[in-house]
Parts: structure tokens; sequence; C-alpha cells
């Protein structure tokens, strides 16, 4: 079955950085796009970031431009998301998305706080 285990979050000062990963198994994980997702306590979850199969392309949301980077190690079935500068307001839970054949998969999340 598919799992998704994201790990790397914790609790980090403003302008600091954090390295998220996702390990993906149970599906061909270089034949779907990925994605990350966060939720703010809250809020409503939103979509951070995506990355094509192969890695070539990629789209972030507008409040994390030029600060995050997806990327995506196909010969680990690894999901990276690269946090830089981060905010206050970059904090909450963040998500590891595959979807496959119109379903869609989550991981457990990993807690994000940016805190002073």
């Amino acid at each position: 079955q598919v799992q998704l285990v994201e790990s790397g979050g914790g609790l980090v000062q403003p302008g600091e950085s954090l390295r998220l990963s996702c390990a993906a198994s149970g599906f061909t994980f270089g034949a779907w796009p990925m994605r990350w997702y966060r939720q703010a306590p809250g809020k409503e979850r939103e979509l951070v970031a995506t990355i094509s199969s192969l890695g070539r392309n990629t789209n972030y949301g507008d409040s994390v431009k030029g600060r995050f980077t997806i990327s995506r190690d196909n010969t680990k079935n690894t999901v990276y998301l690269q946090m830089n500068s981060l905010k206050p307001e970059d904090t909450g839970v963040y998500y590891c998305n595959a979807r496959v054949y119109s379903n869609d998969f989550w991981g457990q999340g990993t807690q994000v706080i940016v805190s002073s």
C-alpha cells in the first residue's frame, strides 16, 4: 500500500532554515508528481509546492516563493522541501501528498514551529 513518511520538522527561530523529507513507498514514485501542503492552526490546508514526476517543473504558493525549494530524488523515492528564511506564519503541520490515479494519499505530517 502507499505510504508517505515525513520527517525533518522542528522548532526554529525566524530567519532560520529547515529541510523536510518525505519517504514514499508502495507505488511507482518516479511516475507521479508530488506535493507539499501545510496546515496552520485554525486554518485550512494549503498547497505549498508541487514538483513534476521527473523534477523538471516546480510550482509554489505565493507565500513561499523565493524562500522554499521542492526537489526529489527518484532513486531514493524521496521528496524534499528546503525552507529558508522561515517566518512565524510558516508555522504548521507539513504534509506530503501523492495523487495516484486520482486517489489522494497523505503522510502523517511533520510539525514546524517558527518562533523566537
